[in-house]
């Protein structure tokens, strides 16, 4: 693929494709308290084994519901988090998925008094170190870690550029370079929205296939 095809497939995709997952989900994502935190619980719910689709409406039911602070979150009793859930057909692992959003809220606050933003610092502001951090909330293994920062990179920008094997699968799909820094150089400055739709991409056999008959 030419460099000239290579500009004019990324361009389509993130005209196609080019939006946060965080954004989907009505999280206005900034480097304070509560939207990270909410993408902490984001990340969580995308972590399971069911549709992105449904997880992100899991989400926007739990923070429409009030349960955008991790205070909030861990005063809820345990059936009103899964009644949010089942309200947003998140239905499967509704149960165990209530008890881990209390547990990581609660974590968030005896951990690091309410604020996210001492997780980066705990782990010095290291992506690899930060990913380990986050992994100590029950639910969100190496999956949901990627979720965080490749979400993260807009505000964190010390985390950029963030491709992870999901993207990286996209771009290989799509005939795009599977290099992290080459994929943020084609970003326009913007790598996680480049990063969502490669994610969206390796998700959608459609969306690669109208792409790649460009």
């Amino acid at each position: 693929m030419s460099s000239t095809e290579i500009d004019e497939t990324v361009a389509e995709l993130l005209d196609r494709a080019g939006r946060t997952y965080a954004d989907e989900a009505g999280i206005t994502l900034k480097n304070t308290p509560s939207p990270l935190f909410e993408l902490l619980v984001l990340s969580l719910l995308l972590s399971t084994r069911i549709s992105a689709g449904i997880a992100v409406a899991a989400a926007r039911e739990l923070f429409s519901s009030g349960y955008r602070t991790p205070q909030t979150m861990a005063d809820a009793s345990w059936q009103d988090l899964v009644d949010a859930l089942g309200r947003a057909h998140y239905k499967r692992y509704d149960e165990s998925t209530a008890t881990r959003l209390g547990e990581a809220a609660r974590k968030v606050l005896d951990d690091y008094h309410a604020d996210l933003r001492e997780l980066a610092e705990r782990g010095d502001h290291d992506p690899e170190q930060v990913a380990d951090l986050l992994q100590e909330f029950t639910g969100i293994g190496p999956v949901g870690a990627d979720i965080f920062l490749r979400e993260v990179q807009s505000v964190w920008t010390w985390a950029a550029p963030r491709f992870d094997e999901r993207a990286l699968q996209g771009a290989e799909e799509l005939g795009l370079p599977t290099d992290p820094d080459q994929l943020a150089a084609l970003a326009g400055g913007r790598p996680e929205l480049l990063a969502a739709a490669l994610v969206r991409a390796s998700l959608d056999d459609d969306l690669v296939a109208d792409l790649r008959s460009r």
